[in-house]
């Protein structure tokens, strides 16, 4: 069972960073790079998973395309305005984050500062290396998510008998703030996923992957998106005591 506020929301991801970082925004003079980190399948095909890195963590010079990168962080949402109403926009919330030379070695270990709201602290303190930061390798991509379900799954087979659920799920953080997450799954968690229901606790391990797809405009023009979510491998549902029940 999880016991802190932080350990509901985990994401390693390591790839090759795959643009240039810009600038997302700053706050009491500190800046947030965004930039998209690619990272490979075993089939061979790519993800390319959004990065909100501060400027505290690694300077935007250092935040080089091709370069790789490991980074350990939350998946956070919020809303950004659309035309005609808000979007949920998904990021990879840096928190702590490995460099590597051109050879493939650990090139700088950055230092890590939380403080009691999820985030970090103005006070920096070193982060030691582990023997398991010696071991990191390129092309990780794992996430945990422990939250409630909050809305209706929705459950549905595809013409060639393939069968996927959707669910969202919100993630609390602190100072009562929450993360909409998507996630999607198959075959027999699909079946499992689609019998749930509104305010169940569950809590689900999977990765990150992103999706184009092709949205018609009022206009009748098409344009080509991006769509991220949560690829759910396990899942349990969590009940008030605590118990939980694997899938």
């Amino acid at each position: 069972m999880y016991s802190t506020q932080t350990e509901k929301n985990i994401a390693r991801i390591s790839g090759r960073i795959e643009t240039e970082p810009e600038l997302s925004h700053a706050s009491y003079g500190e800046g947030f790079y965004s930039f998209s980190v690619k990272i490979m399948r075993t089939s061979g095909s790519p993800d390319y998973v959004p990065v909100l890195v501060s400027d505290r963590l690694a300077s935007k010079d250092q935040l080089t395309v091709g370069r790789a990168i490991f980074v350990e962080g939350q998946f956070r949402s919020h809303n950004v305005p659309g035309a005609n109403h808000f979007k949920l926009k998904l990021t990879v919330f840096a928190r702590k984050l490995v460099l590597f030379d051109e050879e493939g070695d650990i090139e700088r270990m950055s230092k890590s500062f939380e403080s009691r709201d999820g985030d970090y602290a103005r006070t920096i303190e070193p982060w030691e290396y582990t023997s398991d930061d010696m071991q990191l390798k390129l092309d990780m991509n794992e996430i945990v998510l422990d939250g409630y379900i909050c809305k209706p799954p929705v459950f549905r087979v595809t013409p060639l008998k393939r069968e996927i659920a959707d669910l969202l799920l919100a993630v609390n953080r602190m100072y009562n703030k929450s993360d909409y997450i998507p996630c999607i799954c198959w075959g027999r968690n699909a079946r499992f996923c689609g019998k749930r229901e509104v305010g169940e606790h569950v809590r689900i391990s999977g990765r990150i992957q992103s999706r184009y797809y092709t949205k018609r405009l009022p206009d009748g023009t098409e344009e080509q998106r991006i769509a991220y979510e949560v690829s759910i491998a396990g899942l349990e549902i969590i009940d008030d005591s605590g118990n939980s029940e694997n899938q």
